[in-house]
């Protein structure tokens, strides 16, 4: 072995051994508990498996610019209508599209207007296809969006729902295509996402960053040895089951099958394949790309009790597009859409009615709408000030040009 290797194998030894020796300290019976719950998990939702009736999807595969196979689904409006527009679905990080379980039986049986869903799997992330490291970054990801909506939503009116990374994608979207959002992007929702100043602090700063010597580890280690590796998340498997409910959800007491879905989709996707985007999330910053949203109808909503991404992000977006709607979700974590599904579903039904006003009757919203916060005045006069700082010293955004995409129908599973 070479001493790379060795270095590698050694620091991500040290890892493994100091979580394993916390886990056990302790902890024995909570582990215990919690696999006992996981079990109770499998077997219920064995019992009710199955996508909700009227929203069975059909499955397609699109190329994006670089050759990578994306995995999409396209699910109609339940009663048959004519749709009114195309709403898209784009995930976070270390998910996929099942993200918006609670949201796909909601938006597919909306009625004036009736909406069609285009759901995908970012590149490395669930159904889609593992893609060469050097292209995990925001920046691609935008481009596979691009692609998507060639593909599959090529001329229709569009609102564009994200959350987390999904809501970077966006804004890397309308950095390289501006015009899209003139032209056919007519409402965005940004869920618990960031433009910016990921890597600053807590959690985020703690693991987005390739300085950061365990995620070092981890990264080498997963490349030269990922069995190795997915054999030592299957025995952490309750640990990380627990860690999922503290950072995912705000709620100590969420319906522990939200707990297991997201759990069930980190766990699907392979640690190296997260890995490759540690980089891109640590150096995004895309405060300059949003004033081009401001055409849009926009929705900003996240949590205040979010470990993930903290409120204050939404409020420095929320500052850079004076038209959005800014809804605080006081408690509650990083997954609004799981957590609280109602309220999620209730704005975006808002949101789509705006776009739809909006498409119906043209011109652009001279106020901005209310906003369900908390802050006070001083604290957004002081948030817009820094803001407006960032913005003087930022680029203008890029223009680019628009081809058509390639979409191939399949109707078997999109495993890579």
């Amino acid at each position: 072995m070479s001493r790379r290797g060795w270095t590698v194998a050694g620091i991500a030894g040290g890892v493994v051994g100091a979580a394993g020796a916390a886990a056990g300290v302790g902890v024995a019976a909570q582990r215990r508990k919690i696999a006992a719950t996981r079990r109770s998990l499998a077997t219920e939702m064995s019992a009710h498996a199955g996508t909700p009736p009227g929203t069975v999807g059909e499955e397609m595969s699109v190329m994006a610019d670089d050759g990578v196979r994306i995995a999409c689904e396209v699910v109609a409006p339940a009663d048959g209508s004519e749709h009114a527009l195309t709403v898209v679905l784009v995930h976070g990080f270390a998910l996929d599209r099942r993200t918006w379980s609670e949201q796909r039986p909601h938006l597919a049986g909306l009625t004036g207007p009736s909406v069609r869903m285009v759901l995908y799997d970012q590149r490395s992330h669930g159904r889609s296809e593992r893609a060469p490291a050097d292209s995990c970054t925001i920046d691609q990801l935008g481009r596979d969006l691009d692609a998507v909506i060639r593909a599959l939503a090529p001329e229709e009116p569009l609102v564009l729902v994200s959350h987390s990374m999904g809501g970077m994608t966006v804004m890397a979207l309308a950095e390289q295509h501006p015009e899209l959002f003139h032209e056919r992007v007519a409402g965005v929702a940004l869920v618990s996402t960031s433009a910016g100043e990921m890597a600053s602090s807590g959690l985020p700063g703690t693991f987005l960053s390739r300085r950061n010597p365990v995620i070092r580890a981890l990264g080498g280690l997963a490349a030269w040895q990922p069995g190795l590796v997915e054999t030592g998340r299957r025995a952490l498997g309750d640990i990380i089951w627990a860690f999922t409910k503290r950072f995912a959800y705000g709620d100590r007491q969420v319906d522990p099958r939200m707990v297991d879905l997201v759990d069930t989709m980190i766990d699907s996707n392979a640690v190296g394949a997260l890995t490759d985007f540690v980089g891109t999330l640590g150096t995004h910053d895309r405060l300059a790309a949003l004033p081009g949203l401001s055409g849009c109808e926009v929705l900003v909503l996240a949590g205040d009790g979010d470990r993930i991404i903290p409120w204050r992000h939404s409020e420095v977006i929320a500052e850079a597009i004076p038209t959005a709607r800014l809804v605080r979700l006081p408690g509650v974590g990083h997954m609004p859409m799981l957590e609280q599904p109602e309220v999620v579903d209730a704005e975006l039904d808002a949101l789509i009615a705006r776009t739809t006003e909006r498409t119906a009757g043209g011109g652009l919203r001279a106020k901005r709408p209310p906003q369900l916060t908390d802050t006070t005045d001083d604290e957004q006069a002081e948030a817009g000030g820094a803001l407006q700082g960032l913005l003087r010293s930022a680029g203008r955004v890029r223009r680019g040009s628009r081809t058509p995409a390639r979409a191939g129908r399949s109707r078997k599973k999109d495993r890579p």
